[in-house]
């Protein structure tokens, strides 16, 4: 099961998600502090959101990018707003007309088919950068009551990053001691064990309730914000720093 949701889903969360970017990013403005982005202000998380967009276009595409460019071009532009809405229109309409079988880079763990996995990718990127607009218009770090976010995606984004990011040989999720975190949104009958060592992160799926060293339970909006950083309302009393501490999911 690499995703239980549609295409069409994906690129749904993707023009809902660049709505509230939007309209978080215009209430904050450009010049606004992005509390769960420290060394960003709002223009420079549009600039980054609008070249990951047009990087994604031109994978889709065959196509070639210098993304350093695009992120300045981003960061120069008069109307960085509408310069993101443009580069999330053109990724749309290139994962609607690529062919199912599209066949391009797919660089995570156990991933769905490359038009899929390009489309559900792009809609979970769009929507945490745009729990960080949200932020900046907040002043503060959001719970899930703050945001828009549907549970099917949160459920959705939480297995992308579990079993595809966090188990990459090049994920910084390790510990010397062994460690497992179960996951287990309270309204959903999904839960995910990760166990983390000096090896790679293993993530298993299951069904009903699992158990682990470290549990981390609450609704699945709640879970996704705090997995990906962006929260801290479900974090659990003990044993949760080393993802804290090393679950980060870095650019490049």
């Amino acid at each position: 099961m690499a995703t239980d949701l549609p295409l069409a889903a994906h690129l749904e969360g993707v023009r809902t998600a660049l709505v509230a970017f939007v309209r978080y990013a215009d209430r904050a403005g450009l010049r606004a502090g992005v509390p769960t982005c420290p060394d960003w202000d709002v223009r420079a998380l549009i600039a980054h959101q609008g070249m990951v967009h047009r990087w994604a276009t031109a994978i889709v595409r065959g196509e070639r990018l210098d993304p350093d460019a695009v992120e300045r071009e981003g960061k120069a532009s008069p109307d960085p707003v509408e310069w993101l809405r443009d580069g999330a229109i053109d990724l749309a309409q290139a994962l609607t007309d690529a062919p199912e079988d599209l066949k391009v880079l797919r660089f995570l763990n156990d991933p769905p088919p490359a038009r899929q996995f390009w489309a559900r990718r792009q809609c979970h990127e769009t929507t945490i950068h745009a729990v960080d607009a949200l932020s900046a218009a907040l002043g503060r770090y959001p719970v899930a009551a703050d945001t828009w976010i549907d549970r099917a995606v949160a459920l959705d984004g939480i297995d992308e990053l579990l079993t595809g990011f966090v188990t990459r040989s090049v994920s910084r999720l390790r510990s010397e001691d062994p460690v497992s975190i179960a996951v287990r949104p309270t309204d959903s009958d999904h839960a995910w064990l990760v166990e983390v060592g000096r090896e790679p992160a293993v993530t298993t799926r299951h069904r009903g309730p699992v158990s682990g060293d470290v549990l981390l339970e609450g609704p699945a909006v709640a879970l996704y914000l705090t997995l990906w950083n962006r929260s801290d309302e479900v974090v659990p009393d003990h044993g949760f720093d080393v993802w804290r501490d090393h679950a980060q999911v870095r650019w490049g």
